[in-house]
């Protein structure tokens, strides 16, 4: 039995606790009473607040019960938000209203709330309200370094933090520098070119990433060791070399996802595997605060995954980086912390619990297979919204796509989120389409009253949760099937997640031209307007000649260095060294695409899998 049969089984052990603990409390009065004074602290914990109209809303909405079964289910089987399983959330207080006064108040009998005095006794206090992060990412990558740097000055001016979220273009995500040969029309286009640690210098410039707001997302896989290792170059260069410990963000690196759905990988997968875990094993004693991998379901989905499957493949592939980076001796509680999700979410019914079954299943897991402590138990969740989903047709209703997948993913409470532009589907986001994505997200969480006053104003809901049973079976179910092929990277060699991914995604499209699943525009109330003349966001063949005449520059000053760094790369990577450790020192003086070339001449090159 691999990890993924141990871990369905104890999810299933879990339930069947949960089960005998709500028939206990059903007849056993001593653990009734102490499950209904523990409900009544959990009350009396909780603050009130009120709504711009007056009315007066709890900050986190509890069952309002005193049946001891009906606590012990909520308590065992969802959990306080920030307690396991984690179901209701990951923390105990999420987009809150931080600007918002809030009152305590004291349990009745019943465990609901009214005011009076606070259990310390004293009269009620009215003070700020303390809250999370606010969770809004916005994605931006474009032409060169400097362009980039000013949409993610464009897109700050709708932020509360700093936010800076990256694409990259073609050839950088294949390790490429811009004047490798044939790649020239494609620098800077779908994404930002970058080179060198000059360019990730020119990329940031401007920005404080030392802020404690601050955070740096980047989506980057195969070459996602050397890009790290420029952008910490760059922050050294800036900042200091003090500063390292203090970065904040992720970056992708999710290599499983890669050779199951994304297609873009560079070297073989037992070397970009090694790579990987050289990456988090630096990461997490010389940046605590940085998630040195974001194990990636997004990518699994728009290759035409269900939500089911995304969710089963994603946490599948994040139990196995659990179990590579403990056969190397890394402790599961310093390493589990800073390993981050990312889902996608569309419009199909299972996104409205899949954050949350995801939560519980990792937590379970974690817990009883890899003996993780509660902060390595913790699934930080970051969503986007459907590129999948969004249609060229009467494009304008992606607004409204993208608006009720924002609120799934919020329903979820996802630590984090990326909502789509409506113009996608034809060119890069424009900034009036990325900005209306951004407003999106401002409009649900500061003007709508959704989500700023109270916390999980519809958990607990009965189809809520008959959802989050089957969609639990299903992912379990699937791990059971990857468990008999004998675990995640044998599944892989036999391309089973690649060939479940391309059945449903066949589904699917036969579902739309047989009319049988709805879409507003495309089979479905069609106007049959004709195709809108959207400017297509290119990178002018001026940029790109310029991008290959810095490269040049940096090669020429460098050229006598770099050699002797290359090789020491090469040493590191032969004697089984951390290739990591060495990269941070080899950006300063070569380019991607020399370490690129320096590596795959030590453990060749990926060969797709048949």
């Amino acid at each position: 039995m691999s990890a993924l049969g141990k871990i369905a089984d104890s999810v299933d052990t879990y339930n069947q606790f949960v089960a005998a603990e709500v028939a206990r409390a059903r007849r056993d009065e001593k653990f009734a009473a102490e499950l209904r004074a523990k409900w009544a602290q959990l009350h009396a914990s909780i603050e009130m607040t009120k709504s711009p109209t007056g009315t007066p809303l709890p900050r986190l909405a509890l069952p309002s019960t005193d049946e001891p079964g009906a606590i012990a289910e909520f308590l065992l089987g969802q959990g306080f938000p920030g307690q396991f399983p984690y179901a209701t959330a990951a923390y105990r207080e999420m987009y809150l209203d931080k600007d918002s006064e809030v009152e305590r108040v004291v349990p009745n009998a019943l465990g609901t709330t009214a005011s009076g005095k606070s259990p310390r006794g004293g009269d009620n206090q009215r003070h700020p309200a303390t809250v999370r992060e606010e969770p809004m990412r916005l994605f931006a990558g474009l032409g060169l370094a400097e362009d980039t740097n000013a949409r993610f000055k464009y897109l700050q001016r709708n932020q509360k933090s700093l936010r800076l979220s990256t694409a990259f273009d073609g050839p950088t995500l294949y390790g490429l520098d811009s004047d490798h040969e044939g790649v020239l029309g494609k620098v800077g286009e779908g994404g930002v070119a970058i080179d060198t640690v000059e360019d990730m210098t020119r990329l940031f410039a401007g920005f404080d990433l030392t802020r404690t707001d601050a955070s740096v997302s980047m989506t980057m896989n195969a070459p996602a060791p050397v890009i790290l290792a420029m952008f910490i170059a760059a922050a050294k260069r800036r900042f200091g070399p003090d500063c390292v410990a203090n970065l904040r963000g992720t970056i992708q690196a999710d290599m499983l996802k890669e050779v199951q759905a994304q297609n873009e990988v560079i070297f073989p997968v037992d070397a970009s595997l090694r790579f990987l875990c050289d990456m988090i094993e630096w990461c997490v004693p010389n940046m605590p605060k940085w998630y040195p991998v974001s194990i990636s379901g997004y990518h699994i989905a728009e290759a035409g995954a269900t939500p089911v499957q995304q969710a089963a493949f994603t946490l599948s592939n994040g139990f196995t980086y659990a179990g590579l980076l403990q056969a190397r001796g890394v402790d599961v509680n310093q390493f589990g912390p800073r390993l981050s999700f990312f889902l996608d979410c569309g419009l199909d019914v299972e996104y409205l619990v899949l954050g949350r079954v995801c939560r519980r299943i990792w937590a379970i897991g974690m817990r009883d297979v890899f003996q993780a402590n509660a902060k390595a138990q913790i699934l930080k969740l970051h969503t986007q919204t459907s590129g999948r989903s969004l249609i060229a047709a009467e494009f304008q209703n992606n607004l409204t796509r993208t608006a009720v997948e924002l609120m799934l993913a919020y329903l979820n409470y996802t630590n984090s989120c990326h909502s789509n532009s409506a113009d996608e589907p034809f060119t890069t986001p424009t900034e009036k389409y990325a900005l209306l994505a951004s407003h999106g997200q401002s409009i649900i969480l500061e003007e709508s009253g959704v989500f700023k006053h109270t916390m999980n104003l519809f958990g607990g809901a009965p189809g809520l949760l008959a959802l989050e049973r089957q969609v639990e079976k299903g992912i379990l179910d699937v791990f059971r099937e990857m468990d008999t092929l004998g675990g995640v990277i044998t599944a892989m060699e036999q391309r089973y997640q690649r060939s479940k991914i391309q059945e449903a995604g066949h589904a699917y499209e036969k579902q739309v031209y047989a009319n049988q699943r709805p879409i507003i525009g495309l089979n479905k109330y069609v106007s049959h307007e004709p195709l809108p003349s959207v400017p297509l966001a290119r990178t002018s063949p001026k940029k790109q000649r310029l991008q290959v005449a810095r490269l040049t520059a940096f090669k020429k000053k460098h050229a006598k260095k770099a050699p002797a760094a290359l090789q020491r790369l090469e040493n590191v990577a032969r004697s089984g060294g951390n290739v990591f450790g060495e990269l941070v020192n080899t950006v300063e003086v070569c380019s991607l695409g020399q370490i690129t070339a320096c590596l795959t001449n030590v453990v060749g090159k990926f060969r797709p899998m048949v």
